[in-house]
């Protein structure tokens, strides 16, 4: 797919450069980045430009997931990270982001993951968005809320992050839930 750029009230959503490594990599010496997420820790310079230079524009072009930068419409440093991945089942993708620490508490992310999601059901045709994080992880699980996600529990062992299984609460957004017809009929269970 060619990478496509999504526009909110405040922010852009674009594709990540190479000229973005310096935001990537300051933003992810934060604590609460490298402990709650996927990212390497210690996180490197080279880190930040494998990332912003090769898997991420990879992804666009395998179809496999969509990263997106989250920006200030009126300018400014890197404010988060957003990427959209191909779940296992035909139509169902998940969600992952972080703020940058200077941006939190603004309501940034939960304007760009809303954005994403309508971006995910009606380009991507997707019928399910899911979202998981590390139990524990409050400010995640708090975006995931006000954006609509609807939480189905926790896994046990749900995530890997840095070599140790951890716990992991999930939710699921479907096009309904934002008033947007699906792409296959839903039903469902009844009691």
């Amino acid at each position: 797919m060619e990478p496509i750029t999504l526009t909110t009230e405040r922010l852009l959503l674009r594709p990540f450069t190479i000229g973005d490594a310096d935001d990537i990599h300051a933003a992810c010496q934060d604590p609460d980045i490298q402990r709650w997420t996927v990212v390497p820790s210690p996180y490197s310079r080279a880190d930040a430009e494998l990332f912003a230079g090769e898997l991420s524009p990879g992804g666009w072009r395998d179809d496999s997931m969509y990263n997106f930068a989250v920006v200030p419409r009126e300018g400014g440093a890197l404010a988060g990270a957003l990427g959209i991945n191909r779940g296992n089942l035909p139509g169902t993708y998940e969600v992952g982001f972080w703020t940058a620490k200077e941006y939190r508490g603004r309501g940034y992310m939960t304007e760009a993951v809303l954005s994403a999601a309508r971006w995910t059901f009606t380009s991507l045709g997707g019928d399910r968005l899911e979202w998981r994080a590390e139990a524990g992880n409050t400010p995640s699980r708090a975006v995931a809320l006000r954006t609509g996600f609807r939480m189905e529990g926790e896994q046990r062992s749900g995530l890997l992050n840095k070599g140790v299984r951890r716990d992991a609460w999930v939710g699921a957004l479907l096009p309904s839930d934002l008033g947007l017809p699906g792409a296959h009929a839903y039903l469902p269970a009844t009691a």
